[in-house]
């Protein structure tokens, strides 16, 4: 189980985009997130016109390190860290580390 997952809302912790916040949009395998409105790149595009793309530059996400974000906390209003807890019921769910509140309602 990740302690970040998609849909989270997550605040950066470092770099450029220090204290933005955003939704995770994806996760991949090598350790980094997509994160809605962070990390914005201009990327030169050619133009391709079999598919009708024109070129120039454009602004699009980049993934982040997920080390880098911290899930936010409404209680707070900051970013948390993340543990884990077993309820009476034997499911594992992801809790805050400052208030031991369940993330996952």
């Amino acid at each position: 189980m990740n302690k970040i997952k998609k849909g989270d809302e997550v605040v950066v912790q470092t770099g450029r985009d220090k204290g933005k916040r955003g939704t995770v949009l994806r996760i991949f395998d090598n350790g980094r997130a997509l994160v809605n409105d962070v990390n914005i790149v201009k990327k030169h595009v050619k133009p391709n016109p079999n598919k009708g793309e024109t070129g120039g530059i454009i602004e699009k996400e980049a993934p982040i390190e997920l080390s880098n974000l911290a899930v936010f906390n409404p209680n707070t209003k900051k970013g948390d860290r993340i543990g884990f807890k077993y309820l009476e019921d034997g499911t594992k769910v992801r809790v805050f580390k400052s208030d031991g509140e369940v993330v996952d309602v």
